[in-house]
């Protein structure tokens, strides 16, 4: 089964300032690099960045960069573009892994692509809602294609049985939203 890694890169980052939240410093190295170098560990057949910005597009090495069709995307609009991107490469399932989540692993992304079957997605929880990393299978794709908004694919997660969620602690899947949330990650460090 070939797997295309997905790296949604392409926000705008509102909520941060008006800098590139994807390029501040998180540990000595571009917040997007951390989620990108998980990705790239799990080593999926394929591997494809979504972003909006050449600066990114420049520290993602080894990804095969995709533009969303719009100048303002949204999670929908740059899934799109991500799973249009796999589809031209033949991928039977996607991988999708978000840019401001510089603390998954390469074991968790592992957990989630084991739990995708060929008829349902899975996806990591904090036990409370389903979120990505998540993994689709081909049969899914139509449905992604058709998604809008910047909710992205939640809609066809919020349904997933027990079976398809990998329990993650909710540290783990923090999201970098805004220049304080990056704040106290260097702190921990």
């Amino acid at each position: 089964m070939k797997t295309a890694g997905i790296l949604l890169a392409a926000g705008a980052s509102r909520r941060f300032g008006p800098d590139d939240k994807l390029l501040a410093i998180l540990r000595g190295k571009p917040l997007v690099t951390h989620a990108a170098a998980a990705l790239s560990g799990f080593a999926p057949d394929f591997l494809i960045g979504v972003v909006r910005s050449p600066e990114v597009a420049n520290v993602l090495d080894g990804f095969d960069i995709v533009y969303p069709d719009e100048a303002d995307p949204g999670q929908a609009d740059s899934l799109r573009a991500g799973v249009l991107a796999a589809q031209s490469m033949q991928a039977d399932r996607i991988l999708v892994v978000l840019g401001d989540m510089p603390l998954i692993s390469v074991e968790l992304l592992k957990e989630v692509a084991m739990r995708c079957r060929l008829d349902r997605p899975s996806a990591a929880t904090d036990g409370k809602r389903p979120s990505p990393p998540a993994c689709f299978p081909r049969a899914f794709f139509p449905d992604l294609l058709k998604i809008s908004g910047d909710r992205g694919a939640a809609g066809l997660l919020g349904a997933l049985p027990e079976d398809a969620l990998i329990s993650a602690p909710e540290k783990v899947l923090f999201d970098v939203d805004n220049e304080e949330r990056l704040l106290k990650l260097n702190k921990s460090s």
